[in-house]
């Protein structure tokens, strides 16, 4: 029996695209089943990363390894999964689905449970990688799972879930990991992810995808565009992920990263731009709407990478994870309000306004929080957080139902819209990571030296000050000196303190500026379309009209 050859399906069955399951009826509590089992993967493709991510603090002093060398975790984590994307969907549509889950859960379990075993920098690392491909995979798992638990008229919605369960993570992993370090360090971390792989491995073997259609997809030359694509992609991740630890203009060799990085993507987009059936339509990527998408989404990822300020400006004020954790618990629940809302509201004529809406929100949120004082803590940022993380979450299905649109006309171009959905995304939050914290560095040099440029012992202010720290120090210290030695010191953390919350307020600022920009810039856009769209009628209208008035005209000569 030819597996490659075409099957027979009903109308309502047929699979969108080879490689993905076909869609026969299903009792309601199998789709509830499928649901759930679709939250569980898409949760697990993500929580682990995010797990990482949120601790690499933590996992710095467990590993005992310098701050530049811990920075390669998360980005090991996205050279993997941007360029996964290329091979994992024709190796879909060649191998089917079963092997597909199967084998990418089975290796990712094994890595992680290696990394219990063998613990260090090198096999963080390996664990990491491993995750990236797994996440990759689980991604798109998880959206398959929860697309059967829709009918075909509601599966936009379906859409909608299982993309947006993947960003339910990084709020998930924020409330809870404080524990898991508690119970065994970074063991705990690690044994969640194993768990959570299990699970997700023991839940697809339970309750197994139907089949879809098989084809023979891959070419010789996929390969070669993978072998110059992939470490170019990786080069590019290793500049982005720790070049503001590094310093973009003290390490020689992140310019020869990214000058291979050039090279290499350069060479496998000449590759794929002359062949006859290309594994990356890259003259379909670089028309005038892809573009625009692409750009789009990088710049809101940009935008999004304003958690990541918060974060740092609240630990910058001595606060820890378990003293946050009332701010997370409303971010996951705006993140779970801005999910429901956008798959209730989604619908092709609705994508352009929910972006600017979502645009919206972000911009508003980011300036609230430019406003932030020393006094200011996670309760005073409830709502701007909120209105970042229902923002965040609420673009996600509209601009992958955007793209996925132009994919169902065009299947070829399925693994060309997965890598610029995956690049965008993953590359838009290092992006956006290393944004946020240049521009933070740059600022607080900046205010640090304003502020010490007025702190002089002159100043019966500043001596006040000092004197007024040294003595809370008379019952420790005797020494008058080293009393204002230390009032000294605490003078300058002050104001090392201040120049960073002024630095902040700075980059909250800055987002709020890209969001605002990026908001005009596709409600131009908007309006343009829509002016090109009533010209036609117009003009269409008029004719009509004229040649009603001829016809009139004649009949009455007649």
């Amino acid at each position: 029996m030819d597996v490659y050859a075409p099957q027979t399906w009903k109308p309502h069955e047929r699979p969108t695209l080879p490689g993905s399951p076909s869609t026969p009826l299903h009792s309601t509590p199998r789709r509830i089943a499928y649901l759930v089992v679709g939250f569980i993967v898409a949760l697990t493709g993500g929580l682990g990363n995010a797990l990482v991510t949120v601790n690499l603090l933590y996992a710095q002093g467990s590993l005992g390894v310098f701050q530049s060398e811990i920075q390669w975790l998360p980005a090991a984590y996205v050279m993997t999964n941007v360029s996964a994307n290329l091979l994992l969907v024709k190796f879909r549509q060649q191998f089917g689905l079963r092997l597909f889950t199967e084998l990418f859960l089975v290796l990712y379990a094994l890595a992680t449970l290696a990394h219990l075993f063998v613990h260090g920098l090198a096999s963080a690392i390996l664990v990491r990688a491993a995750s990236g491909i797994s996440g990759a995979a689980l991604t798109v798992l998880g959206l398959y799972y929860t697309l059967q638990g829709f009918p075909a008229q509601h599966r936009l919605k379906g859409v909608v879930l299982g993309v947006g369960f993947a960003q339910l993570a990084l709020p998930i992993a924020r409330l809870f990991s404080t524990e898991l370090l508690e119970i065994a360090e970074w063991r705990g971390l690690y044994s969640f992810e194993l768990g959570m792989c299990l699970l997700s491995l023991g839940c697809v073997l339970l309750l197994k995808l139907p089949p879809g259609d098989r084809i023979r997809a891959f070419e010789k030359l996929d390969f070669a565009t993978f072998a110059l694509f992939a470490p170019g992609v990786a080069l590019l991740c290793a500049v982005l992920g720790l070049g503001r630890t590094v310093w973009w203009f003290e390490a020689p060799w992140l310019g020869w990263c990214l000058a291979g990085s050039i090279v290499l993507v350069t060479a496998a987009v000449t590759i794929e731009h002359n062949r006859a059936n290309p594994l990356l339509n890259i003259r379909w990527l670089t028309t005038a709407n892809m573009l625009r998408l692409a750009l789009s989404v990088l710049l809101i990822r940009i935008v999004q990478s304003e958690a990541t300020g918060t974060v740092g400006f609240l630990q910058v004020l001595g606060l820890q994870n378990d003293q946050m954790r009332g701010l997370w618990l409303v971010t996951l629940v705006a993140s779970i309000a801005g999910m429901v809302a956008s798959a209730l509201t989604i619908s092709p004529s609705r994508i352009q306004p929910s972006l600017m809406f979502a645009l919206l929100l972000m911009a508003i949120g980011a300036w609230m929080d430019s406003h932030a004082t020393n006094l200011t803590r996670p309760a005073q940022m409830y709502v701007s957080q909120a209105l970042l993380a229902f923002s965040g979450v609420f673009f996600i299905g509209p601009v992958f139902v955007s793209g996925f649109g132009a994919i169902i006309a065009q299947p070829k171009n399925l693994i060309s819209f997965s890598l610029m959905f995956s690049m965008t995304q993953n590359l838009g939050g290092l992006l956006g990571s290393a944004l946020v914290g240049t521009v933070q560095v740059l600022r607080e040099k900046y205010h640090s030296s304003q502020l010490v440029e007025h702190l002089t012992l002159v100043d019966p202010q500043v001596a006040a000050r000092i004197q007024g720290s040294g003595a809370a120090l008379g019952g420790t210290l005797a020494d008058p000196a080293l009393r204002s030695a230390q009032g000294v010191a605490s003078l300058g953390a002050a104001a090392t303190r201040e120049a960073n919350v002024l630095a902040y307020n700075d980059v909250f600022l800055l987002i709020s500026i890209v969001a605002w920009a990026t908001l005009a810039w596709m409600v131009l856009h908007y309006l343009w379309q829509l002016c090109t769209v009533c010209r036609p009628a117009a003009a269409g209208q008029n004719a009509q009209t004229g040649m009603a008035r001829v016809s009139l005209n004649n009949s009455g000569s007649q």
